[in-house]
């Protein structure tokens, strides 16, 4: 039976419902793993902390997707919450040629200015040009992932969550067989790695396109529309949460990246990347989560239905919190044989990757209340209090910690330091849940 958004939600329901979210996100987070570990075991050293090196830069040109998908599909399923069919598809449409337009101008940027970016962000000389060739490629694709961004918050929206995880598989099963064929095969190196992703997200972005574009009977599709500034800025200004998060990890990323090479060299910046990749994989959960229920708090609250937010968000919080101590126990179980996956080649850098992904553990205590929350705020049309989270969570206390932390505990102090701004973004999270209760009727 089809689930609506308008339906009263069991844990059946809604553990059927955020399904296809949740392994749409573990599987593109695992489907990242596997293009680390076929550079890492099959291309080098070197090239993987390269591409480690500059991945950031291009999750931050990537970032506006985030935005508008998450800012916009609040947007238009609170139109359609409020019984606007016709003004939905409109505003999706507008949003969808926009993230279009948009996405072609920042990849003809990234792709001039990557070799000085690359530079500024700390790449040798060893590095440089694995990271130009790299960073090029991906970038030519960037309209594509931008679309791919955008269409996993509105899949869900248009009640096709289903359609979002099999166009994710699909992305995820061409990269993976990519990267054996262009690496394992045809041994072409980073550049194949490179080609394989790109072409990939072609697949996730270019095939829902086609279906919004060809399916005139789904609950969202697009069609002529007009330019909608009001839109455009409510989008934007509501999804700046989503977009704030994604680049400063970036950012934060490159201060990781900055320091790493200061106290540990390229060992440093090999073990941060395969942490990071792993530890996607923990976190892809509750994105995966946050995204599957963000439409249906929009709804229900476009329809003015209390009761039904806070059944969502009671089931949510009794979710997460489970969760949380499940994962943090299966990661520090799992810290040695996941290292292993990556670098068993050098037993140097494996003792360092294994001791600080034991250490980054105990983050996902944290991040998971931090994550829904962020959501939850995006998801209720307040950008506001989601960005306030988003920033300081993902920027104000991560620099904090890993600037403060190494001067007293040295690299086991840039790993701590993960845990600790999620500890903190935690209690901030807490603490607007508790101050806009009354106003948004969740408890």
């Amino acid at each position: 039976m089809k689930i609506q958004l308008s339906d009263h939600f069991t844990y059946n329901r809604l553990f059927r419902f955020v399904l296809p979210s949740i392994v749409m996100m573990i599987f593109t987070s695992i489907y990242g793993v596997v293009d680390g570990l076929f550079v890492s075991n099959f291309v080098g050293k070197t090239p993987f902390a390269a591409l480690n090196l500059i991945y950031p830069f291009i999750m931050v040109l990537g970032a506006a997707g985030f935005m508008l998908g998450t800012g916009g599909s609040a947007y238009v399923g609170k139109t359609l919450g409020e019984g606007k069919q016709e003004e939905a598809n409109q505003y999706f449409s507008f949003l969808i040629y926009t993230a279009l337009v948009l996405g072609v101008i920042l990849a003809v940027l990234g792709i001039v200015f990557v070799r000085p970016v690359a530079r500024l962000l700390g790449a040798d000389d060893a590095m440089i040009e694995h990271c130009v060739v790299y960073g090029r490629i991906i970038l030519a694709a960037l309209p594509a992932f931008m679309l791919q961004n955008m269409f996993q918050s509105f899949l869900i929206t248009a009640e096709k969550p289903t359609m979002g995880l099999i166009v994710t598989i699909g992305a995820g099963v061409t990269n993976m067989f990519l990267d054996w064929l262009f690496i394992a095969v045809f041994q072409w190196g980073l550049p194949g790695a490179a080609l394989a992703t790109a072409m990939s997200q072609c697949v996730g972005g270019v095939i829902p396109f086609v279906y919004f574009l060809m399916q005139k009977k789904s609950l969202l599709y697009l069609t002529k529309t007009r330019y909608y500034g009001r839109v455009l800025w409510y989008s934007c200004s509501n999804g700046i949460s989503e977009l704030l998060s994604n680049i400063s990890m970036s950012i934060v990323s490159m201060l990781y990246n900055y320091q790493l090479i200061r106290v540990a060299g390229e060992n440093g910046i090999a073990a941060y990347g395969v942490i990071m990749y792993v530890q996607f994989i923990f976190i892809a959960l509750y994105i995966g989560y946050s995204i599957g229920t963000a439409p249906i708090i929009s709804y229900n609250y476009g329809a003015g239905n209390h009761k039904e937010l806070q059944n969502l968000f009671k089931k949510s919080a009794v979710i997460i919190i489970n969760c949380s101590v499940a994962l943090t126990v299966i990661a520090l179980l799992l810290a040695g044989t996941l290292s292993s996956l990556f670098v068993s080649y050098d037993a140097t850098l494996f003792e360092m990757t294994k001791r600080g992904f034991v250490i980054c553990s105990f983050s996902f205590l944290f991040c998971g209340i931090g994550i829904f929350g962020s959501s939850l705020f995006t998801a209720l049309n307040n950008g506001v209090v989601s960005a306030v989270i988003s920033f300081l969570r993902s920027v104000i206390f991560q620099v904090v910690a890993v600037i403060v932390l190494p001067i007293f505990w040295g690299i086991d102090g840039i790993w701590a330091s993960v845990s600790l701004a999620e500890l903190a973004g935690m209690v901030i999270t807490l603490c607007f849940v508790v101050i806009l209760r009354k106003k948004y009727h969740y408890l």
